[in-house]
């Protein structure tokens, strides 16, 4: 594999072009994935990925039924997932279906200085998540467990995921976690802009009403979809190694179903 495609594969996923789109300041990553990942890991974590990569495993014992769920699971998380995502309670269409973690609006009153605080949008980003990390890790192990009791090699794919995801956890957080910092910068571009596009009518004794800020084609809507496309963004990105086992699983049933007697 050439040092190009490694970049092109992992450097580029769909977040990072949204992020890269929406903060033009987000540097391009110039590493591999190889050298950033034996970066990650300290000798402990090498040892214990020897130890699974070496283990041979007993034969699986089949569990189809459990198996043949899995997908439809997956398409169960992603599309709620996408769904609490898509429907803020405030800019969506969908407004009969009341909204999980509802999109920030300025309380009545409010002065523009204080309904301009990042801090509940931030919040309001982080809850978003806690709800992708509870629902993807609960099927992940699903996923794991299924694909331990098909077969050794399924075993040794499962062990292997779950090093992984133990090793990489805190390192994911802590990387997924700067997100919602970063789209802090991108609220400021908002509101600065809007605030310049009233220069003139401040001038002449306008004042700037947050009540107008949920209205279509203001500020905050646009910011609302910034958000939204970056939180798409990293479901896709966090369904990965979930949806990754299941195809195995897929793959590995396949196999059986149609090898000889």
């Amino acid at each position: 594999m050439t040092r190009e495609f490694q970049r092109a594969t992992f450097n580029r996923s769909a977040l990072v072009r949204v992020l890269s789109d929406t903060l033009p300041e987000v540097p391009d990553p110039k590493y591999d994935f190889g050298e950033r990942l034996g970066q990650w890991l300290d000798f402990s974590d090498a040892l214990t990925l020897f130890s699974v990569l070496n283990t041979e495993a007993g034969s699986g014992t089949s569990i189809a039924s459990a198996n043949s769920d899995l997908p439809a699971q997956l398409a169960r998380v992603r599309r709620n997932l996408y769904d609490s995502i898509h429907n803020d309670g405030v800019f969506s269409t969908d407004s009969d279906t009341p909204a999980r973690i509802p999109f920030p609006t300025p309380l009545p009153n409010a002065t523009p200085e204080s309904a301009a605080d990042f801090s509940p949008y931030h919040r309001y980003y982080l809850a978003h998540q806690r709800d992708m990390n509870s629902a993807i890790t609960a099927l992940r192990a699903n996923a794991r467990k299924a694909l331990a009791g098909q077969s050794a090699a399924g075993k040794q794919l499962a062990d292997l995921d779950a090093a992984f995801e133990k090793f990489l956890s805190v390192r994911e957080r802590n990387l997924l976690s700067n997100i919602p910092i970063m789209l802090g910068k991108r609220f400021d571009q908002r509101y600065a802009e809007h605030r310049a596009a009233l220069a003139d009518e401040f001038a002449n004794g306008a004042t700037d009403d947050p009540t107008t800020w949920t209205q279509p084609g203001s500020w905050l809507e646009a910011f609302c979809h910034d958000a939204r496309t970056a939180l798409l963004a990293e479901l896709e990105l966090r369904l990965k190694p979930v949806a990754g086992l299941i195809a195995a699983l897929g793959s590995s049933a396949e196999i059986k179903e149609t090898k000889p007697q």
